[in-house]
């Protein structure tokens, strides 16, 4: 089983968020580096409070958006 989790920034509350359905989490952190280490570690506490599979592997893609003006 592969997971995908989506990460982007938010620019309001300068911000990287994420949220996964099949392992209910919503996180936020100010580093990318550190929100992806507390999926790596939030995804086995869910599983087991879920009963859900652990994932063989995660994949992250990252979404960064930036107005740009002229």
């Amino acid at each position: 089983m592969e997971c995908v989790v989506y990460i982007q920034w938010d620019d309001e509350a300068n911000v990287w968020i994420t949220s996964n359905d099949y392992f209910p989490f919503a996180l936020e952190s100010e580093s990318l580096d550190a929100l992806m280490d507390r999926v790596r570690s939030i995804i086995p506490e869910m599983v087991d409070l879920n009963h859900l599979v652990m994932p063989k592997y995660l994949t992250f893609n990252v979404v960064c958006r930036e107005e740009v003006s002229a």
